[in-house]
């Protein structure tokens, strides 16, 4: 089962839900039900929206804009429900981008700072998520891995995640062979050995019939380093026109059972919420919800 999800209400690409403490609370209580023990900030911030009132996101953004503090809250549930917590880190949707890695690591570094000032107390937190997703090897991108890591690790030594993705047929026209995927990643893996600890790749950029192959190359490449491997299963749908509706319950079933014969150590997704919570805003993550119960639990 999927005992893990990714929590976003500082979006990219979804819509908001506007919820607030009494909303979070009962959909923490309905991933609990399912015997979810683990949730990841996506990203405590991006562009000029953050998860609390951050002094160092200010500087960048005056007008930053912020809802409430969403990251105390978090860990609050977290607590209340017996969770681990970890916290994703912050997404310029600039720097990183413009070949400044540098800059990006900087303002990483001292928002790590305060972070750890006003939450590292917490039980409920367990470790970082490096948000930067990337499909193949950027030097960049493994300048500001190494270079945050490395800070991250000397604030509170916890667990690292990551949760790249595949440069697949259904995002790009120049999609990525299986052996060039299993190459790059080897080299990407030789760079952050021993500073990231669990990758969790997504799975939704490439074709159910080749799904596993990659599941299992990213498995036994992950181990070869000295890396856990868990799968980032999205319950997004990505072959629909639109930005992005709750999947199909036979496609979320079939990426379950890929990434379990290929021998994965952990199944979360991108993300509960939104896509296959009872409180979802959209209808069909209801019954995604009682279509995955009765399928696991009998109920």
């Amino acid at each position: 089962m999927i005992t893990g999800t990714f929590l976003d209400e500082i979006t990219h690409d979804i819509p908001y839900q506007n919820w607030g403490p009494e909303e979070w609370d009962r959909d923490f209580a309905a991933m609990k039900s399912v015997g979810m023990d683990t949730v990841i900030i996506i990203r405590a911030g991006y562009r000029d929206r953050a998860t609390f009132d951050s002094k160092v996101l200010r500087k960048l953004h005056p007008h930053l804009l912020v809802q409430m503090d969403l990251v105390d809250l978090f860990l609050t549930l977290a607590e209340k429900y017996g969770m681990e917590f970890y916290f994703g880190t912050y997404d310029s949707g600039e720097f990183w981008h413009s070949g400044q890695p540098q800059k990006e690591s900087d303002i990483n570094r001292a928002f790590a700072d305060e972070v750890i000032e006003r939450y590292g107390h917490r039980k409920a937190f367990r470790g970082w998520y490096i948000c930067h997703e990337i499909n193949s090897f950027d030097e960049g991108v493994m300048q500001v891995y190494e270079s945050l890591a490395k800070h991250l690790l000397g604030l509170k030594k916890l667990p690292i995640l990551i949760s790249p993705y595949i440069r697949g047929i259904k995002q790009f026209d120049d999609a990525i062979t299986l052996d060039r995927h299993v190459k790059e990643w080897g080299e990407v893996f030789s760079r952050i050995e021993g500073l990231v600890d669990i990758v969790a790749f997504q799975d939704g950029h490439v074709d159910y019939p080749v799904l596993e192959d990659y599941l299992q190359a990213n498995a036994e490449l992950a181990r070869k380093h000295g890396i856990t491997s868990w799968s980032n299963v999205e319950s997004f749908d990505r072959d629909m026109p639109i930005k992005f509706p709750p999947i199909g319950w036979p496609k979320m079933r079939f990426k379950v059972d890929a990434a379990r014969r290929a021998g994965v150590d952990k199944l979360i997704t991108f993300e509960f919420s939104h896509f296959m919570s009872p409180n979802s805003m959209y209808p069909s993550a209801h019954t995604l919800f009682k279509r995955y119960k009765e399928h696991y639990l009998g109920n």
